[in-house]
């Protein structure tokens, strides 16, 4: 009965009228007048006294049984098969010096854009207030500075991909820093090609122009819309100046100072428009975590669900049962427990 349910439930309440049958069955009809109780106390009570009020109480317990037939009572027997078809994701982040700008979080110099672009990506892929993460999705990891780096392929262990994304560090060498915007891209549709997945998103966060790489942005671009790779592309931090940390040369402390930062808007709103991706603004941390919501919900995981509707009834075999005890209570009413009139 754990998995049973009902076609009409109302019918339930008639099992409520089972102990009004019960004492309405079990009055007696006649009475015998003693003139003392005194040999009714000593007498032994014979096994017929002692089960007198069965038949009223198979009568009640008929009343149940027959409550519950009415209801219609069943057992699902449907099969529900859920396919999910997850999405293939590629993240692709800046690592420059000049993601080391404090600007993105307010109040709070000593958080730097890689730190906050690392912090609603976890949010994103694991879930959060505002999105339920991506379980079903497989998502990989690009970082490049002045050239491309592969971190995490493809990969539904989420729990160690943002392991990974945590350790990311901004670049200190000045030989290794730079924009490879083209590269970065062009690395994360080469792993996206190989996937199986029906759909392909790249995800290209930076704060800055293109000035390193052997590959041009659009080039990547194009490499991405011919493997049905669609790209979103992010524009993280301030356009003009923003704040950078430096040591000042006379105290030797870490102060903030204002530099001059340039966003290449018009190369990411083309590789956007190309792949049939959009290009989001981001200049804080809150603006940043609607713009993973929204990418959230504009790639959404396939989903189909096919259910059969059939069910094994069990009424038949209820009103059976609940005739046969109407019967037993009947019949022995009028023969072993028979009052007289």
């Amino acid at each position: 009965m754990v998995n049973w349910e009902f076609r009409d439930p109302l019918f339930l309440l008639f099992a409520f009228f089972a102990p009004l049958v019960y004492l309405l069955a079990s009055r007696s009809g006649s009475v015998v007048r003693y003139s003392s109780l005194a040999i009714t106390d000593r007498a032994p009570r014979s096994v017929r006294l002692r089960l007198a009020k069965l038949p009223a109480f198979l009568l009640a317990v008929a009343v149940v049984i027959l409550a519950i037939a009415l209801a219609g009572p069943r057992t699902p027997d449907a099969e529900t098969r859920v396919s999910r078809e997850g999405i293939a994701m590629m993240m692709v982040v800046d690592r420059s010096s000049s993601m080391d700008a404090r600007d993105m979080v307010k109040e709070d110099s000593s958080v730097d854009r890689l730190t906050t672009v690392k912090d609603v990506f976890q949010q994103f892929v694991l879930g959060g207030e505002e999105t339920a993460g991506r379980p079903d999705d497989i998502i990989g990891l690009v970082a490049f500075a002045g050239f491309a780096d592969s971190l995490c392929p493809l990969t539904l262990d989420h729990g160690n991909l943002t392991t990974i994304l945590s350790d990311v560090r901004i670049v200190e060498r000045q030989d290794e820093d730079g924009t490879a915007l083209g590269d970065g891209l062009a690395l994360a549709v080469e792993r996206l090609r190989r996937s199986k997945a029906r759909s392909k998103v790249a995800i290209l966060l930076t704060d800055g122009v293109s000035n390193a790489g052997a590959i041009d942005p659009k080039r990547a671009a194009q490499l991405a819309i011919e493997h049905n790779i669609k790209v979103y592309c992010i524009g993280a931090g301030t356009n003009g100046r923003a704040p950078y940390p430096a040591r000042d040369p006379l105290s030797g402390r870490t102060v903030l100072q204002s530099m001059s930062v340039e966003i290449d808007e018009d190369t990411l709103k083309e590789i956007a428009e190309t792949t049939n991706g959009q290009y989001f603004r981001a200049t804080d941390k809150d603006s940043l975590a609607r713009i993973y919501t929204e990418i959230d919900r504009l790639e959404r995981t396939e989903i189909s669900e096919t259910r059969y509707l059939q069910y094994t009834e069990h009424y038949v075999t209820l009103v059976i049962a609940g005739l046969s005890l109407l019967a037993v209570a009947a019949v022995t009413n009028d023969s072993v427990f028979r009052t007289l009139p």
